[in-house]
């Protein structure tokens, strides 16, 4: 068994053959009162141990702290490998949450604020030189009190409860160092046109550019290249090429079947020398309407989507291996489910990579919980104590435009939300700051990918007209009531959640789905700790009794002709939640040939 957890390559859609992962051991201290700087910590070394990339609450982190932690502060030398020479120096941080800053040599590298996105700092400048040694010390503050995007993270308070969880503070993803050329590519955009079965490559570039560079790609399958494009790196501050593939040879990325094709990027000098190479892939995918259907290039698909909010009870918000992480998929798909919204949590890319890979649909949410206040307050919606020193929102936007970048290529990825649950009630019809945030958001969404739909907000309340689809949450646990829920939508009534008082943009008949429901807790087994657990609805007496209403809740929800899909709360137990359809530890609670026969069938929206 590796000493080094989480060793794998930890951003597989767009790869270099050299780096380094530092996962593993490293030096650390929890600053509780956050004076660490004041007093030093930057030229000291630490007791501790901590096992990156796990946080210090997670047990598999060796520390297992779970109260409020007002910074925490991580060190460790490494040597550059002497074969790096004459190359930039990456240091990539996957995720750490939530205020980071980096030092490398007792130089400050820089700063990033926000949890769930990646960020990277070029250490060149502080490092000897290939060969030498690169002391790094990482200082993380957590606005534990105070508002920020959190997710399902505890603020405020100190234990998990309702539907809120363990806090994650500091790194809980990948670190990791690449070489790159003195001009290197950064992660190119890559947009598929199922129609001509063609991919436009737009390809930025890093670091200086000269005159002669050329940029070049091979779009290959199984069989060998199939096409060739290049650009003069020079030519558009953006370079763009157009690969199409053989009509012989033209294979959709489809659900249940996905089809991936390799693409091989080289950034060569006029000499012909070559300053960076990367290996990538895509796949032929598009997502359209026709009137209350979405398509799936060009045929419906009923979306039978889980709620999946990716906790663990030994890794937190991460993954204990890349195998749970492909485990989470296949589990959802032996339930019948051929999608999934992540939910309030930005998951790491080689979840992606293995949607991608397994043909498994899934919506990209933004962990919004914590950014905004429930009721309103000084400032509006917003309560930061001092927004000149943090103001959630511009935090907001920065990561998300960060996700959306860093995702924007993946087939698995069929439509975004960036903000759960916000709501205003009808006796206030003031503009407020959530709605100058939510529009903020749908348009900066918009800007960033034309070829997804965007839902402005799930559930509650929708604030932007313009919003591509209209959604619901709806723990109804009467399938009978469920059915009267719904049946205006056909008609252009949809189910509003609560009632009118809650301030609705006008429904336009965009396509519809019930984007939260269910939610039945099942514990037979329950301790006097999971008696303490909950769940939606009156809980089952009987095992049958789930069978009958999870079976007729999804009935109503597959025969309704205007209903696009659903989404059942949730994959698994999550802590003090126990309405999963697998336990907590991933072991089955129920029977899956039932919960897959539930879900079978085609839905009215496919015929």
């Amino acid at each position: 068994m590796t000493t080094v957890p989480r060793n794998e390559y930890p951003r597989p859609q767009w790869r270099r053959n050299d780096w380094l992962c530092l996962n593993g051991a490293w030096q650390f201290a929890i600053d509780a009162a956050d004076t660490g700087l004041e007093r030093g910590l930057t030229e000291q070394e630490f007791a501790q141990r901590i096992m990156v990339p796990f946080c210090p609450e997670a047990s598999l982190s060796g520390i297992g702290h779970t109260d409020f932690m007002a910074a925490v502060w991580y060190r460790r030398t490494v040597t550059i490998p002497a074969a790096w020479s004459g190359r930039r120096v990456m240091l990539h941080f996957q995720a750490c949450d939530y205020d980071t800053t980096v030092w490398v040599n007792g130089h400050r590298l820089g700063s990033h604020r926000g949890g769930f996105s990646p960020f990277s700092f070029e250490i060149d400048a502080a490092v000897a030189a290939p060969g030498a040694a690169a002391v790094i010390v990482v200082r993380a503050r957590d606005y534990g009190y105070q508002h920020k995007p959190g997710g399902k993270q505890r603020l405020e308070q100190y234990a998990p409860g309702g539907c809120h969880y363990p806090r994650t503070t500091g790194i809980w993803q990948s670190v990791w160092l690449e070489p790159v050329g003195t001009t290197y590519l950064r992660r190119s955009r890559i947009t598929p046109d199922v129609n001509s079965g063609s991919f436009l490559i737009a390809a930025p570039l890093g670091g200086n550019r000269s005159a002669g560079m050329t940029i070049q790609v091979t779009l290959s399958d199984r069989t060998g290249p199939l096409a060739v494009a290049q650009a003069a790196a020079g030519q558009d501050f953006t370079p763009t090429l157009l690969l199409t593939v053989p009509p012989e040879h033209k294979q959709l990325w489809q659900p249940g079947r996905p089809y991936l094709y390799d693409l091989h990027f080289e950034l060569r000098d006029a000499a012909g020398t070559l300053l960076d190479a990367v290996e990538s892939y895509a796949g032929l995918r598009s997502v359209s309407f026709d009137g209350s259907k979405v398509l799936i290039n060009g045929q419906p698909l009923f979306q039978r989507q889980v709620l999946d909010q990716g906790y663990y009870p030994d890794g937190i918000m991460t993954a204990p291996s890349d195998a749970a992480l492909v485990r989470d998929i296949e589990l959802a798909l032996a339930a019948g489910f051929n999608t999934a919204r992540l939910h309030q949590k930005v998951f790491e890319e080689r979840f992606l990579y293995h949607a991608d890979r397994l043909g498994y649909l899934v919506w990209g949410e933004f962990g919004d919980w914590g950014a905004h206040g429930r009721q309103p307050g000084p400032g509006g919606h917003f309560h930061d104590p001092d927004p000149w020193d943090h103001f959630a929102p511009n935090a907001m936007f920065q990561q998300w435009l960060e996700v959306l970048d860093r995702d924007f290529n993946h087939p698995a990825i069929i439509g975004w939300c960036p903000l759960n649950e916000t709501y205003r009630t009808g006796s206030d019809d003031r503009i407020d700051s959530l709605d100058d945030l939510t529009r903020g958001l749908f348009l900066a969404t918009k800007a960033m990918d034309l070829t997804r739909p965007v839902l402005d907000v799930s559930g509650y309340c929708h604030r932007v007209a313009e919003t591509d689809v209209y959604d619901s949450h709806n723990y109804q646990s009467d399938p009978e009531q469920l059915a009267r829920d719904y049946a205006g939508l056909g008609t252009g009534q949809p189910f509003f959640h609560n009632d009118d008082s809650f301030l609705q943009t006008p429904y336009a008949g965009q396509p519809y789905f019930c984007s939260e429901f269910g939610g039945i807790k099942w514990q037979p087994n329950a301790t006097d700790a999971m008696d303490r657990s909950w769940g939606y609805g009156q809980t089952p007496t009987t095992a049958t009794e789930f069978y009958e209403r999870f079976s007729a809740l999804c009935r109503v929800l597959l025969a309704h002709p205007a209903m696009f899909g659903y989404c059942y709360t949730q994959l698994t137990d999550v802590f003090q939640e126990q309405n999963g359809i697998y336990n907590f530890d991933r072991t089955e609670k129920f029977d899956m040939a039932r919960i897959r026969q539930a879900q079978a069938g085609p839905a009215a929206c496919e015929q």
